[in-house]
């Protein structure tokens, strides 16, 4: 019988370049899709490829876990950006569960990020248990609605944008020239987004040959009535006649941005009338997104699925609380417990609306929170006040989750638009 290996038999480390192949297949394995990667796919996906920044183990020579980080901008509250180390691609093959596989490679990610210099690190949480017990908490959260559009209330004779403003349909290639920009614009302004590599762009719009999986949507820009774009957007529709033969389609918004709320309004007024499609799918969207009081009758757009979606683990709690804006003004004490021995330590927060400053301080602390609970406040959409009525926070001065809701809260949701 062949016995199983010790946890420190199995070697951790960085791939070469030349075991992309088989990284690549555990990965498929690890997410259950078909193991075997074609050979355009895996010189495809290449072109991400950074020395260090995919982690694998090896277990006789067999990759049987995975680890992918890369550099990415995230969004702070007032539109600073803020480098970050975002983690993808985790999986450990079912065979080698409960060996500290991930625990192995997350240490080793996250020391090189803060070696970096990095302020932060995100993910997708495709499990809820597993990343809070590294220092993650989720920051954002995801609501997808589905749009009943005869009960919308919207006018059927819709003809285009008010204001002047027009919706025309383009190509991938216009796509993949006037998105970046567009998407940037968006980026700047909204607290939790993140940037948008070439490579997302060539995905999007189906440049890259190797991804079979991959089906043309139609696009859409709004140009304001001065011609400026405004938004744009993706989307895809099903061909259903039901028994009666008659139109039941189901419109599938796979993105959309829109960096004023006319542009917004007008791309779904626009999805709403295409004719035949009776329900539109929103797609990703923030939980106190406009859409539905775009439409006459709010009540046509209900949430068919609300989950979190991007989770934080800050690096540098200096950097992190003074890179982000207050609307309020005051000082809080904090004492951020950490996990690994790489963030953690008492911090005195003094914030106004002309800036702030985060320095180490032996005063008393007034509230204890975890570095998963620093990260979902950092954001501005979790209450520590609700924290601390779940045990997650500590007041050690009473009133303290209340200044601090007054001090990080925001007056409108944060909100990712990317998986990664």
């Amino acid at each position: 019988m062949t016995a199983i290996p010790r946890a420190d038999d199995i070697d951790v480390r960085p791939i070469a370049e030349s075991e992309f192949a088989d990284w690549l297949r555990a990965v498929n394995t690890g997410f259950l899709r078909a193991p075997a990667p074609t050979d355009d796919e895996v010189e495809g996906r290449r072109e991400r490829f950074v020395a260090g920044r995919y982690l694998a183990a090896f277990d006789r020579g067999r990759c049987v876990a995975t680890f992918r980080s890369f550099d990415q901008e995230l969004t702070a509250v007032g539109g600073a950006s803020v480098p970050a180390d975002a983690i993808s691609g985790v999986t450990v093959t079912a065979t080698h569960r409960r060996r500290g596989l991930l625990s192995r490679m997350m240490a080793r990610d996250l020391a090189a990020a803060k070696e970096r210099g990095d302020v932060a690190a995100t993910l997708i949480a495709a499990e809820y248990p597993i990343y809070g017990r590294y220092g993650f908490g989720p920051a954002t959260w995801m609501a997808e609605w589905t749009v009943d559009v005869p009960r919308a209330g919207l006018d059927a004779r819709w003809a285009g944008p008010a204001g002047g403003g027009r919706i025309d349909l383009v190509e991938g290639e216009d796509v993949r020239k006037l998105g970046p920009e567009l998407h940037e614009r968006l980026r700047r302004r909204q607290p939790g987004a993140i940037d948008r590599d070439d490579m997302w762009w060539k995905l999007t719009t189906g440049a890259l040959g190797w991804d079979t999986s991959w089906r043309p949507p139609f696009y859409a820009v709004y140009r304001s009535a001065s011609g400026e774009v405004e938004g744009m957007t993706a989307y895809e529709v099903d061909d259903n006649w039901g028994d009666a033969k008659q139109p039941l389609n189901t419109a599938t918004v796979r993105w959309l941005i829109g960096v004023t709320p006319a542009a917004e309004r007008a791309l779904w007024e626009y999805v709403c009338s295409v004719d035949w499609v009776v329900k539109v799918k929103s797609g990703w969207r923030a939980p106190d997104d406009l859409l539905p009081h775009f439409l006459p009758d709010p009540r046509a757009a209900r949430i068919t699925s609300l989950a979190d979606w991007l989770w934080l683990r800050i690096l540098d709690v200096e950097r992190a609380l003074e890179a982000r804006t207050y609307e309020g003004r005051g000082a809080l004490v904090l004492e951020v417990a950490g996990v690994d021995g790489l963030t953690g330590g008492r911090y005195r927060l003094d914030a106004s609306p002309e800036g702030a400053s985060c320095t180490p301080t032996t005063e008393s602390a007034e509230l204890e929170l975890g570095l998963g609970e620093l990260g979902a406040l950092w954001l501005g959409d979790e209450s520590a006040v609700r924290l601390a009525a779940l045990g997650r926070v500590r007041e050690e001065r009473a009133g303290a989750a209340r200044k601090a809701d007054a001090l990080l809260r925001t007056s409108r949701r944060p909100w990712c638009p990317d998986m990664f």
